[in-house]
């Protein structure tokens, strides 16, 4: 198979979460000894010295030898692909974008322009603005039925800025945290950046890819810092129910261990589903439970960067300070963005829910037309996550696919459709779909990988 500039640039960003598993990465001991060398600063602290005879001979100065335990984000790899073939011409249709396709809502936008107007543009407390506190307390507190505090709220940059800096308050070298596969990029890296392992554990389409709670007790062991969960889930969809929870409360209700659910598409659950809270079905294990939220993808707002986390004071007090040696504050105008997206945009939501809905049902009765795809109805999130099991092992002009990264490749090059492949989540031959973007797109989509496939043989 003959790769050009741009396959190169997907590969090295995807395969080597294949050929390097995360217990090789991390190593018997995390590979080598992570910890930064402070004697200089402080000669009372012990003396760390790095052996450096692997240092890459064309690098003249040396960087973090962590870096070698992480690899880059995958879907953004994919993401910039297709942006690369657009700029060089080329009419790509991306399923591969994980943010709505549509305009932050107005009351959003008019917020952001009284608080220029009004000089808001001034350094604000390291959690946030208290207005904009209030706020997430107050409709976290409606929408989950349990009452929540400011002083339990950090906003960040981001609800990825909000699990890093969890990651760097919780794990540390020798901790496991148990991470249901399929799972979004960034969980085992964040892990693994502070020298703990990732603990895959598989969940399988047939059981909704619902993490087994018999499986989560055999992973969980004296090691073990924090299981992590994502609800609806990203990439595949999959929502828990109230059943499953009270299952997996009852499967960490002995262990210690923290539990961090992300909760960043909650809003957006369909047919009726039940989107209700871990917080709220298992208040017993709140004193240890994070939920991870934003204004990203339920108000379209991803650029603003303006996630939270939801977690007791004692865990929201250490992210505020790792944050004020970081960031400080996230910008001053994205928290009164989102200050009037919460207390004004609640229909901006129903909308996008309604329409999302639509083009759902579209993107999955189409996949699943598609010969040797089958794709499972997601219960919330825009993700549509599709088996091509059945393409595995067939040819095309002489090549034969062997896993996911060769069909997304055929795919992106044969049909000009991206998508990101499931390896990149931890689950192979399988690709993920994203579903926000037009009908029109998705139906042209469709129509041209029943195109490409049929060279397949």
């Amino acid at each position: 198979m003959v790769l050009s500039q741009i396959d190169v640039f997907m590969w090295c960003a995807i395969d080597p979460i294949l050929v390097a598993p995360f217990s090789e990465r991390a190593g018997a001991e995390h590979a080598r000894d992570v910890t930064p060398t402070l004697h200089a600063v402080n000669p009372n602290l012990p003396l760390v010295i790095h052996d450096k005879s692997d240092r890459h001979p064309f690098v003249p100065l040396a960087f973090a030898s962590r870096l070698d335990l992480i690899r880059p984000s995958a879907t953004l790899a994919v993401a910039q692909q297709a942006a690369a073939m657009k700029a060089a011409g080329i009419d790509v249709i991306s399923f591969s974008v994980g943010e709505p396709d549509f305009e932050t809502p107005l009351s959003a936008k008019e917020g952001a322009k009284q608080a220029i107007d009004k000089g808001y543009t001034h350094y604000t407390a390291v959690r946030g603005i208290p207005p904009l506190l209030e706020a997430i307390a107050e409709e976290a507190s409606q929408r989950r039925g349990v009452e929540i505090s400011p002083s339990e709220i950090v906003v960040s940059c981001g609800a990825k800025q909000a699990l890093f800096n969890l990651a760097v308050a919780l794990y540390e070298p020798g901790d496991e945290v148990i991470i249901p596969a399929p799972y979004w990029v960034s969980y085992p890296e964040h892990a693994l950046l502070f020298g703990a392992k990732p603990v895959v554990i598989p969940t399988h389409e047939s059981q909704a890819f619902r993490v087994d709670p018999d499986e989560l007790r055999k992973a969980l062991s004296p090691r073990t810092k924090a299981v992590v969960l994502c609800t609806p889930s990203n990439p595949t969809g999959a929502a828990y129910d109230r059943k499953s929870l009270e299952a997996i409360a009852e499967a960490v209700a002995d262990h210690d261990c923290w539990i961090i659910v992300d909760e960043i598409y909650g809003r957006l659950v369909y047919d009726g589903f039940e989107a209700v809270s871990l917080i709220k079905v298992a208040p017993e294990l709140r004193k240890r439970m994070v939920i991870v939220d934003g204004a990203s993808k339920s108000f379209a707002m991803t650029g603003w960067r303006v996630g939270w986390i939801i977690a007791p004071p004692e865990l929201a007090e250490r992210c505020e300070m790792i944050q004020g040696q970081s960031t400080s504050n996230i910008c001053s105008i994205a928290q009164y963005a989102a200050l009037s997206a919460l207390r004004e945009a609640s229909s901006f939501v129903e909308e996008l829910k309604e329409e999302f809905a639509k083009r759902r049902q579209r993107m999955v009765e189409g996949l699943n037309r598609l010969p040797g795809f089958r794709c499972r109805m997601p219960e919330g999130a825009f993700y549509a996550f599709a088996s091509i099991e059945g393409l595995i092992n067939r040819s095309t002009g002489g090549q034969k696919f062997t896993n996911d990264i060769e069909v997304a490749t055929y795919l992106l090059h044969a049909a000009h459709v991206a998508v990101v492949p499931g390896s990149a989540f931890g689950a192979p031959n399988y690709l993920r779909f994203s579903y926000a973007t037009s009908i029109e797109s998705i139906d042209r989509g469709i129509e041209r990988i029943k195109k490409a496939l049929e060279k397949v043989s």
